[in-house]
Formats: structure tokens, C-alpha cells, sequence
């Protein structure tokens, strides 16, 4: 059982540091980064029943609903929503890159407990594939997100735009990849590698692009 955790919860960390240790922060911060990463690990009990009275009652059973309303919008809705009530109004809230930091903590927050759940339901040998796909999908939708919300923190005049696409581009590319493991069934890697090489790209552009801004 201790492998099995730790191996649930050892690609969200990494992928934290990651996005984390590329700029120096204060202590402040580092609080509120592991609370931002605790309020996404909270964020997975609501989530999960309210997916499951869904399935249960009947809803969204085709694949495009299904993939782009019960997983890409009420995960990513959630994890914006708290973004916003939770982080975006606090006052170490002050670069573009900050969003990156905590829209990342929190999905990953989200993504670890989820795997951990799914590791015990599935077991050990599933844990590399879950490393390099929905864990790692969720950290870039979290990227995203946090860029755009950095964005809108810091730019007055454009902050409607980019809340916006806060919300909107992470549901879009979330919805894109449930539906891709819906749609192509056991065949769904010849279709999602080239989907998070690209979710990858787009991610690191605009990692590179706030921390550019933030000069």
C-alpha cells in the first residue's frame, strides 16, 4: 500500500516542483501554494458525486457530452471558481507567472487524489500510464488556466478576455481529451500522444510567454 501511494502521489509532486522551483518565492507564497494544492485535493469528493448522480439519473451519455460537459466542464469549472474566490483576490497574487504556480497546484491537488483512488481500484501497473496522461493533463490545464487568470490580475483593461479564456481554453482541451479516450476505445493512443505533445507545447509557450511579461 505504500508503494501503491507513493507512486500515486510522486508525478503530481515532481510536476509541482517543476512548475514551482523555476522562480523564487517568498514563504507566504509557499503557504498558500499548499493550500491551493489541498483545496484541489478537497475539490475531488463534490466533483465525484455530482459525476456520479449524473451517470446514475442518465445524463451525458454520448461521448461529446459526456467528455466536454461531466468531465471538462464541471472539473474545470470547479478548479476555476476556487481559483478565483480562493487565490486570485489575495494579494501575493501579483505576476502573471503566479498563476501558473497556483492554477497548477491546484489541479494537481485534484489529479493526485484522483490517481490515488484509481491506482487502488486498478492497481500498481497503472501508475507510469496515469503519470505521463491525466496527471500531467491535468498540471497543463491547470497552466493554462493560471495564465490566464495571471493575465487578468495583472491587466485591468483586458481582464474579461482573459477570464474568459481562463476558463474556457481548459474545458475545450480537457473535453478534447476525455473524448478522444471515448471515442477511440483501445486504439485512444494513436490520437492522445500527439494530443498532449501539443498540450505540452502549448503549455511551456505560455510559461515562457508570462515569464517574458513579468520582466
Amino acid at each position: 500500500m505504500f508503494a501503491l501511494i507513493t507512486a500515486a502521489i510522486a508525478p503530481g509532486m515532481a510536476l509541482l516542483s517543476y512548475f514551482y522551483l523555476r522562480n523564487h518565492y517568498s514563504s507566504n507564497t509557499v503557504s498558500l501554494v499548499f493550500r491551493t494544492f489541498l483545496i484541489g485535493v478537497l475539490l475531488v469528493f463534490p466533483v465525484m458525486v455530482l459525476q456520479y448522480a449524473f451517470t446514475t439519473e442518465g445524463y451525458f451519455t454520448h461521448p461529446f457530452t459526456r467528455a466536454f460537459f461531466l468531465y471538462g466542464f464541471v472539473e474545470e469549472f470547479f478548479k476555476w471558481f476556487l481559483l478565483w474566490v480562493f487565490v486570485y483576490q489575495h494579494a501575493t497574487f501579483a505576476r502573471r507567472y503566479d498563476g501558473i504556480v497556483y492554477g497548477a497546484s491546484l489541479s494537481l491537488g485534484f489529479a493526485t487524489l484522483e490517481n490515488v483512488f484509481y491506482l487502488i481500484a486498478n492497481g500498481l501497473e497503472t501508475a507510469f500510464i496515469r503519470a505521463l496522461l491525466p496527471v500531467s493533463s491535468h498540471a497543463l490545464y491547470g497552466v493554462i488556466m493560471g495564465y490566464y487568470l495571471g493575465r487578468a490580475k495583472v491587466e485591468e483593461d483586458k481582464r474579461v478576455k482573459h477570464l474568459t479564456f481562463s476558463l474556457s481554453l481548459p474545458i475545450i482541451l480537457h473535453g478534447v481529451y476525455d473524448f478522444i479516450l471515448l471515442f477511440f476505445g483501445m486504439y485512444f493512443l494513436v490520437a492522445l500522444i500527439p494530443f498532449m505533445f501539443f498540450l505540452w507545447w502549448v503549455a511551456l509557450k505560455k510559461v515562457k510567454r508570462a515569464n517574458q511579461l513579468d520582466v
